[in-house]
């Protein structure tokens, strides 16, 4: 991008959802800015919000859940560990939303019931969401790493976890 844009070729970086929540939208503006590059953004909308969304589980309810986190499932390999701290989210009480996270499914269904996060928690699959390939898989903390095993669910897949996934009924709100 930098070297096409120092050419003083118009460049465009097109993505889908919000480059800047998990994605490398962040870096690339600084790599721009430090060369002195002018940047324009369009936001996106986050699969976080809109999957979840479409297929009918609203991550804020008044009666499930009265706050919302988003937290990466695949964090950068080069860090000495991960700096997700599994059992204060935990004791989140609101929805939980992970992407990126079906690689590590297991790992992270395991850290959330050894922080303390009851194994029955509602947790919903969101395979290909907004695609017409789009799959919903639901089971609890307790089960659907073995589910989404047996069903041979693969990324991209956003994951529900929390009340708000009692809300889905199995029909897509959205065309």
């Amino acid at each position: 991008m930098i070297a096409k844009a120092k050419e003083g070729k118009m460049v465009v970086r097109l993505k889908g959802g919000d480059s800047f929540l998990f994605g490398r939208g962040g870096e690339e503006v600084e790599a721009c800015r430090q060369n002195g590059i002018k940047v324009t953004l369009i936001p996106g909308i986050t699969s976080a919000t809109a999957v979840p969304g479409c297929v009918g589980i609203p991550l804020t309810h008044r009666t499930y859940a009265s706050q919302v986190t988003i937290v990466t499932g695949h964090e950068d390999q080069t860090k000495s560990g991960s700096s997700i701290q599994w059992d204060l989210l935990a004791k989140f009480d609101g929805a939980i939303v992970i992407l990126m996270g079906v690689k590590n499914l297991q790992s992270i269904c395991s850290n959330l019931t050894k922080g303390g996060k009851d194994p029955r928690t509602p947790v919903a699959i969101i395979e290909r969401g907004l695609e017409e390939r789009q799959r919903v898989l639901s089971g609890t903390i307790a089960d659907i790493g073995e589910k989404a095993f047996r069903h041979h669910v693969r990324p991209p897949a956003v994951i529900i976890i929390g009340d708000v996934v009692r809300l889905y009924n199995g029909k897509p709100i959205c065309d």
